[in-house]
């Protein structure tokens, strides 16, 4: 997209485009249930989502992109779907891997990844190395993630360093270096498709200051307008942070 058309989408005298979006990735279920189709035919089709929303939202400028896969809490569903999905993702890093080699972007995964496969933890392990030899745009996918989790293992690492002598006083800028997320700036904009009005135990530190979207397009339905919608709508809040005018 040129330089025009993202000034386009941010409309003239807009705000600045969020730099950060985060997407809880829901209504795949529910989406193959109205058209009579098994739960796992939601999940194809919201995999193929993702990639035309993260080529959206490279294309209009922003910087990072980071969506809720697979949460701690998804182990409970069916055992057929749970497989479905992994290998879902497991497909889905192969040809990203190719992605990032071609086309220069990077892609991290958050969560207790321990938990996954031998060979998604290798894939995972593949993106990260790849990573680290580009700058720009960085999709974060959350694999087996919860934000309460990923704040008990935060919270872990820095008291085996502490205890070490490899850390001082924890300050909040110090704890987010422990994050799954450190380095990374935290969400501007959270958008959940499919109706539920809820964070889901999803970037809980993080979202301290996000601002929320929520719309009842189910998530394989949601496409560039869409995006385009809830970008227009945090452009029009008004971010203060605490402070007033």
């Amino acid at each position: 997209m040129a330089d025009t058309d993202k000034k386009k989408t941010a409309g003239e005298g807009a705000a600045p485009l969020p730099r950060h979006i985060a997407i809880i990735l829901d209504g795949n279920g529910r989406w193959a249930r109205k058209r009579g189709l098994p739960r796992t035919a939601g999940h194809a089709v919201g995999a193929e989502t993702f990639r035309k929303i993260a080529t959206a939202c490279k294309n209009r400028g922003i910087e990072y992109l980071t969506v809720y896969a697979f949460s701690t809490e998804n182990w409970r569903r069916p055992e057929d779907e749970v497989g479905t999905i992994m290998k879902l993702l497991g497909r889905y890093l192969h040809e990203a891997i190719d992605t990032m080699e071609r086309d220069h972007i990077r892609m991290k995964v958050f969560g207790d990844v321990h938990a996954l496969s031998p060979e998604l933890q290798a894939l995972v392990a593949k993106t990260d190395e790849i990573s680290t030899r580009y700058e720009g745009f960085q999709a974060n996918i959350c694999l087996n993630y919860g934000g309460r989790d990923e704040i008990l293992r935060a919270a872990r690492r820095y008291a085996q360093d502490f205890k070490a002598g490899c850390a001082g006083e924890l300050t909040e800028e110090l704890f987010s270096s422990y994050l799954d997320s450190a380095g990374i700036p935290d969400p501007d904009l959270l958008i959940r498709p499919g109706g539920e009005q809820r964070i889901s135990n999803f970037l809980l530190w993080q979202c301290a200051y996000a601002e929320f979207y929520f719309t009842d397009v189910l998530w394989p339905d949601f496409d560039e307008k869409e995006l385009d919608k809830a970008i227009a709508v945090y452009q029009s809040r008004d971010r203060r942070y605490g402070r007033v005018k």
